[in-house]
């Protein structure tokens, strides 16, 4: 196959182990012409004097600052952009990829020419045949976007065809240089999570087209703090998802969301908070405490959302 620049950025944030591992997957892929690009983002942890001594001809851009997915992310995409990328996938650290993945990606470009934004096959590290994403759709009946792969075990038959999708995961997702330049970057009052949805929409907005590609695999440590709800993760979710309501819907789909989904489940999470405290400080129960902390969570993230309240978590939440 014919040289194509793809420039991939790995954003390392005190897990100097994990893109170790992800670069060493990288240097079995059977593909040429592409760069690797760790980006670190503030870590505290030796990062950049370790993935450097691993691996000396991989570049590293260094924020100085945790600045979250998408603001630790832009300066990477920015870079690759001056150095003549035609391809740019955005590929959590925490990743493996199959040897062949940038072919299929290639392969699935030429197959959907207007596919600008496409996704790959997520499997989970800890299940290997299990979906753990593979692009998904906005449900204006419940706020949320879904998946339909999503912890399906993959049979080899039902998600092999590509799909035109409303987004594609940020965890491996691969756009053409043409969509930064024309709609920008990611939008880093995000921080984390509801980014990649918010870009993609934007991208679909004018003009581009979003696809999965399957044939395109990665196998991804899905945190444990994701799939448990530590309580950042609820802050977070939550101040992300009414930024992306806000950007992304027009004013009478908001206020349906507002109405019907929104209130009614702030309004539980206050209900829910104010019971688990009680129950907690009564019982020094530490499942209702924790419980608590969730609710609060996400309360204080809707409230930091209504005033304009964006960057890092505040700090009690990662105690």
């Amino acid at each position: 196959m014919r040289s194509t620049k793809i420039y991939i950025i790995l954003l390392n944030w005190n897990g100097k182990k994990d893109t170790i591992e992800c670069l060493s997957s990288l240097a079995q892929v059977a593909f040429s012409g592409f760069q690797p690009l760790v980006v670190d983002n503030g870590s505290t942890d030796g990062s950049i004097e370790e993935i450097r001594a691993a691996f000396p001809n991989v570049p590293i851009l260094a924020t100085g600052a945790n600045l979250g997915f998408a603001g630790g992310n832009n300066p990477g995409i920015e870079w690759a952009l001056s150095k003549g990328a035609e391809w740019i996938l955005l590929l959590n650290n925490d990743t493996v990829v199959a040897p062949d993945f940038l072919t299929a990606f290639m392969q699935a470009a030429k197959q959907q020419p207007k596919a600008k934004i496409l996704g790959a096959k997520i499997y989970r590290y800890s299940e290997k045949a299990t979906i753990d994403h593979l692009g998904g759709f906005w449900n204006s009946k419940i706020g949320e976007f879904e998946s339909p792969a999503q912890n399906r075990v993959d049979d080899g038959v039902s998600f092999e065809a590509m799909g035109k999708v409303d987004y594609v995961c940020g965890a491996a997702l691969l756009m053409h240089r043409s969509v930064p330049e024309t709609i920008g970057l990611l939008e880093p009052r995000f921080f984390l999570f509801w980014e990649e949805t918010d870009f993609c929409m934007r991208a679909s907005r004018s003009g581009f087209e979003v696809w999965t590609a399957p044939k395109a695999k990665i196998w991804h440590k899905v945190s444990s703090s994701f799939i448990g709800g530590k309580p950042h993760m609820h802050y977070f979710w939550w101040r992300s998802r009414l930024l992306w309501i806000e950007r992304n819907c027009p004013f009478h789909e908001r206020k349906h969301l507002y109405s019907k989904i929104i209130f009614p489940e702030l309004w539980k999470h206050l209900r829910h908070f104010a019971l688990k405290s009680t129950q907690s400080f009564f019982t020094r129960d530490l499942a209702s405490s924790q419980k608590a902390l969730r609710y609060k969570a996400g309360l204080v993230g809707a409230l930091h959302y209504l005033f304009g309240r964006f960057g890092n978590c505040p700090r009690w939440l990662l105690k």
